[in-house]
């Protein structure tokens, strides 16, 4: 017969491989995201790509909302913080990330954005009560200089401008912001109607590129209305509801500094895929990025 202690460690096993299964798929939907960002972004404008692609994730998330048929009716401040993860997160993030890639590639465009996790572990540590434990801020500090190297290696690209490493950096400071404001609504509310909930309110708010919507999408290739749709389904819909399944069962600083793994994969895919690549001063600042990571896990 178990211990109690046995039987105890049995779930919390499976709540630590459940998040990290959340965060592994989340990962790999990310870092594809980019790239099919950069393909699409040839046929669809910023502002109706990501109206598009929220009104996708909307519909998506929505089915799944009424198949678990769980809701729990939020606060007046978990409504504001909900308000605000869906303008800084699902609005702003992907009209500044879908403007950047118009001149940025798109392994580049990953390891810019992912400044955010620093932001995001921080910010954290000030608002959010989890600490600044040694390896976390180590972490931190290294994969921040991997971060100034790919900067500096994009503004030498002929091909990238400085509007455009902006728009990264924008991006980055309204994931950290969509982060810090979703995980304390988690700890009440399911994270599956968190994302519909945020994601309906990106899409509302970009109502006015509905006009641009509709005329791209008659004259859009059939390939690149696919990308939309990808990115609707499995970027936003899928991949935010793993992270914010993670998010429910993790540290936001260990959280978001694990994403710090999207951008050697968006390269890959980048490479196959579209033919791109960073230059070699961005792929070390990237590898550097990684060292932080593995520093940052460290216990």
């Amino acid at each position: 017969m178990s211990s109690p202690a046995t039987r105890a460690a049995v779930p919390t096993s499976r709540y630590r491989w459940g998040a990290f299964a959340a965060v592994t798929v989340t990962v790999f939907a990310w870092a594809s995201a980019f790239v099919a960002i950069r393909a699409v972004g040839q046929a669809y404008e910023p502002g109706p790509l990501t109206l598009g692609r929220l009104l996708v994730g909307s519909v998506a998330l929505g089915a799944g909302l009424l198949v678990t048929r769980r809701w729990v009716w939020p606060t007046r401040r978990e409504w504001a913080l909900v308000a605000l993860c869906g303008l800084s997160w699902f609005t702003v993030y992907n009209l500044a990330l879908n403007a950047a890639e118009q001149s940025v590639d798109a392994g580049t465009t990953a390891m810019l954005v992912n400044v955010g996790p620093i932001l995001i572990a921080l910010f954290a540590g000030l608002w959010l009560g989890e600490g600044f434990p040694r390896w976390l801020v180590i972490g931190a500090l290294v994969a921040f200089g991997g971060a100034v190297l790919v900067g500096a290696a994009t503004s030498r690209a002929e091909e990238s401008d400085l509007l455009g490493v902006v728009l990264c950096l924008v991006a980055a400071v309204t994931y950290a912001i969509g982060v810090l404001a979703q995980k304390p609504v988690l700890r009440r509310l399911p994270a599956l109607q968190v994302t519909w909930l945020a994601c309906t309110i990106g899409a509302v708010v970009c109502l006015p590129f509905t006009p641009g919507l509709v005329m791209e999408l008659a004259s859009a290739p059939a390939a690149a209305t696919a990308g939309l749709v990808y990115l609707g389904a499995v970027p936003t819909a899928l991949a935010f509801s793993t992270w914010a399944y993670a998010l429910a069962r993790m540290d936001a600083g260990r959280l978001g500094v694990s994403t710090y793994i999207v951008p050697p994969i968006t390269i890959l895919m980048s490479a196959v895929l579209l033919g791109e690549l960073p230059a070699l001063l961005a792929i070390v600042g990237g590898a550097v990025c990684l060292a932080g990571v593995a520093l940052s896990r460290r216990r």
